[in-house]
């Protein structure tokens, strides 16, 4: 595989997890892209058709663009061709592509999630052992139980590498076993495939023959009728049989808003434990076991300024010594405390503060907007306290790098109409200098406190 197809592996990869992109969507519109090459800056893809091309531009471009930026660390403008007919050429395929020769193995091959190179700390500590007791399972098919286990943090903190941990665990030691993992979303996706094909007796079977029940983002089902019904059911069937559940989410059951209360009470009768933030000791492991993964030399002064800056995400410190290496193969720089404070500065982690609370947030806002913070949170539609709405899910992301599913559930919405909301901010900052200037007045003040 030559490296502009690593790197448009790694793109898909951010692609398949970001809030704008549906399960569907990118197995329809992204995952079938090809790659051509990357060229000035420029990265030339394939689809398979002219419909394909113009709605994956509409529908994901911004997203795409957005995706090779952080693998890169530049900016890369995305051109998509139609794949020509067999006999067919495209003039771009027979160009020299003398950047995409300098790309070479930026990406690792995806790997398994294990407890093994899951990098323990004090702030998982706690969630690591139970999950190793929740996966050790005898020889007569008993476990230590904690059912349900339910793990709650911020994202990109390892919960999915646990749930992902435990099921490679109980499949190498029992095979026969019946292990499901899925998202909130799919499930919910695939509930209502069920239903609208009425091949819901096919979905029962499926769920409630689990010896394991994985499910990555719960929360995702909340203010969804039918499927929280399906949920409540399913989870009943297997807890009754005494099969295990392991549950993931942002926030513990009590504050995910919309949950039913039936669902939350059994959320709460097994075992809940929480994710925090890594210490600086388990930052510096994370970085020196990424970058050994990725086969790359990272001098001990710029692991300790990355593990200094980036506080509150794995992902995103994984993401930056990916970006590091790329960065030196694209250029032939050395990696240095410069190139570091560069990229660290693009991902804005130490900008924003950990000590602003959503509250100040909103308060803040309100002031400068002349309205109040109960407004925000409220339903009124009105056009002051509609836009004062807007900044505050626009400071969400750029101050405390909510996603958009955590600010849905803090003002009580569809996490899907936060990200129009967003986009909806950054046109008008384009368009109007003065909210310009005020939202930016807000952003720094917060980031003064």
């Amino acid at each position: 595989m030559d490296s502009f197809s690593k790197v448009l592996a790694i793109v898909k990869e951010y692609c398949s997890s970001h809030p704008m992109v549906s399960s569907i969507g990118f197995n329809k519109w992204i995952n079938i892209l090809e790659p051509i090459k990357l060229e000035n800056g420029t990265a030339y893809l394939y689809t398979e058709s002219e419909f394909s091309r113009n709605t994956t531009y509409d529908a994901y471009g911004d997203v795409l663009e957005e995706a090779f930026k952080e693998v890169l660390g530049f900016n890369v403008k995305v051109e998509i061709l139609v794949k020509p007919q067999a006999g067919q050429r495209e003039k771009t395929n027979t160009a020299s592509v003398s950047a995409e020769d300098r790309l070479s193995a930026i990406g690792e091959g995806k790997k398994e999630l294990t407890f093994e190179n899951f990098i323990k700390g004090k702030s998982n500590e706690l969630a690591y052992a139970f999950c190793t007791a929740v996966a050790k399972v005898d020889d007569e098919g008993s476990k230590d139980v904690f059912n349900p286990l339910f793990i709650y943090g911020n994202s990109g903190l390892g919960k999915t590498h646990l749930l992902k941990a435990i099921e490679h665990r109980v499949r190498t030691t029992r095979p026969d076993f019946n292990i499901i993992y899925i998202t909130g979303e799919r499930f919910t996706n695939e509930y209502i495939r069920a239903v609208t094909e009425k091949d819901t007796v096919a979905f029962h079977d499926k769920f409630r023959q689990a010896d394991y029940l994985l499910v990555d983002d719960i929360q995702f089902i909340a203010g969804k009728d039918s499927t929280q019904e399906e949920f409540f059911h399913t989870f009943n069937e297997l807890y009754n049989r005494n099969k295990q559940i392991v549950l993931t989410s942002d926030i513990p059951p009590s504050k995910i808003a919309k949950l039913e209360e039936r669902l939350q009470s059994r959320f709460v009768t097994g075992m809940q434990v929480d994710i925090q933030s890594p210490d600086f000791e388990t930052r510096l492991a994370i970085l020196a076991r990424k970058a050994e993964e990725l086969n790359f030399t990272l001098p001990d002064d710029v692991m300790r300024h990355i593990a200094e800056k980036i506080k509150t995400n794995i992902r995103q410190l994984e993401g930056a010594v990916k970006k590091m290496k790329a960065l030196t193969v694209y250029t032939s720089e050395r990696p240095s405390i410069a190139m570091a404070q560069k990229i660290v500065k693009e991902i804005q982690i130490d900008l924003k503060p950990e000590g602003v609370t959503v509250d100040k947030i909103i308060s803040d806002i309100a002031v400068a907007f002349g309205v109040t913070p109960e407004d925000i949170r409220s339903k009124n539609r009105s056009a002051p306290i509609s836009l004062a709405r807007k900044v505050a899910i626009y400071v969400f992301r750029e101050v405390k790098g909510m996603t958009y599913l955590e600010i849905g559930n803090e003002l009580s919405r569809d996490h899907s109409t936060m990200t129009t909301s967003y986009k909806d901010v950054v046109t008008m900052m384009k368009k109007q200098p003065d909210l310009k200037n005020t939202i930016n007045d807000i952003v720094k003040n917060l980031k003064r406190d």
